[in-house]
């Protein structure tokens, strides 16, 4: 008996100790701690604004996300399409805010994570649709998406509504060209808005514009409803100069004179215009009446050939087949620039059909040694006539 019980003192001891010195007591706290950790919420809280379900919300500076004790790590915002709104997560996590305005009546979804101190993750889902607009503008631009232009051709705008927060309409249209090159916008008053770079564009250049006006405000309840890309491309370097004095007109390709031609400009009191004017518009044949640019009824000439348009004001470089020998002599016309054709207009070996067929929309027309002023700017696509300081301003 007294050896039983021996063996089993000494088998309790043992089985008691192996407890206590194994240290799995010790091991099974802190495992229970662990868990307790893993089981604990993260306490980033991320809050969406605007609230989900919300509709009519504006188009701008509604949409943010923030967090409080945490960082975010992740914002994902996109439209019923599944295209994503750009946006940045400020420094320090606190917030993300979009990069640019919301589309008009569209719902968007926001999918947003944080982390906390600890590195536990949280995250909020939300959905909200814009406002539909009952006031709207558009934009109507030239060139046509897919032409091939010439060196002088900005990228010019005209709103159906007079714009009062410019601002966010031209931050709204942005420019890529391939070569890179900068492109700034200028206003010519309240509903046309023209891109240009600092000097002519390079031959070749390859030009994308994002025209994201839909969902701008454009000016107190009116918002654009309109998102086009456009592209285009920047032909042969052609620039023409026309000297009033000698009656010559010297067309460059790539600076070098391709062809001498003799003209015949405006007479004293109809001085053609001094500068840089653009190609804006081609025309085998129009009629041009002087009572519709303030001349009465000097003249009414129903079939003027090879028509080319300088200016908004009536400013063409175009055939004349009733100049006899002004051209290369002396200046006859009211303002135009005129280069000898047949009535008409049938024959390609004059020189009036050779330069219509040799120009784009976009070519450089200069006219120098005249006696009027310069072109105003906003008188075409003419702001070349701008330093490129004014131009930005």
């Amino acid at each position: 008996m007294a050896l039983i019980a021996g063996a089993l003192l000494v088998t309790l001891t043992a089985c008691g100790g192996g407890d206590s010195g194994s240290g799995s007591g010790s091991g099974d706290g802190k495992d229970k701690d662990s868990s307790a950790q893993q089981g604990k919420q993260s306490t980033a809280a991320v809050s969406i604004s605007p609230k989900s379900g919300a509709t009519g919300v504006d188009t701008s500076d509604a949409l943010k996300v923030n967090v409080s004790k945490g960082k975010l790590t992740e914002v994902t915002v996109k439209d019923a399409k599944g295209t994503k709104v750009d946006g940045a997560i400020a420094a320090g996590g606190a917030s993300w805010t979009p990069s640019t305005h919301l589309a008009g009546g569209t719902k968007y979804t926001v999918h947003a994570v944080a982390k906390d101190s600890a590195g536990r993750e949280a995250a909020e889902d939300s959905s909200f649709t814009t406002l539909t607009p009952k006031n709207t503008f558009v934009g109507y631009f030239t060139p046509e998406d897919g032409s091939t232009v010439g060196v002088g051709m900005p990228f010019s705008v005209r709103f159906t509504r007079g714009i009062t927060n410019p601002d966010d309409v031209k931050k709204a249209i942005s420019i890529k060209t391939e070569p890179a090159v900068d492109v700034e916008g200028h206003w010519f008053g309240n509903d046309r808005l023209d891109f240009r770079p600092e000097k002519y564009w390079k031959a070749g250049t390859k030009v994308t514009v994002d025209l994201n006006l839909d969902g701008v405000e454009g000016r107190d309840g009116v918002y654009g409803e309109q998102h086009k890309t456009v592209k285009f491309t920047i032909g042969r370097d052609q620039v023409s100069i026309v000297d009033a004095k000698k009656h010559t007109m010297k067309v460059t390709q790539d600076g070098k004179v391709i062809k001498t031609i003799p003209v015949t400009t405006g007479k004293p009191g109809y001085d053609t215009w001094n500068g840089q004017m653009v190609m804006s518009e081609k025309l085998t044949v129009t009629r041009m009446n002087g009572e519709t640019v303030g001349y009465g009824g000097e003249y009414d000439i129903k079939d003027v050939p090879h028509a080319i348009r300088l200016t908004n004001s009536g400013t063409f470089i175009h055939g004349n087949y009733w100049g006899g020998g002004a051209f290369g002599n002396y200046n006859a016309s009211h303002g135009c620039v005129g280069l000898r054709d047949v009535r008409g207009g049938y024959s390609k070996s004059v020189p009036a059909a050779w330069f219509f067929n040799h120009s784009i929309i976009g070519d450089v027309v200069v006219v120098k040694n005249s006696h009027d002023r310069t072109v105003d700017p906003a008188n075409g696509l003419n702001g070349w006539n701008m330093s490129w300081a004014d131009w930005k301003k």
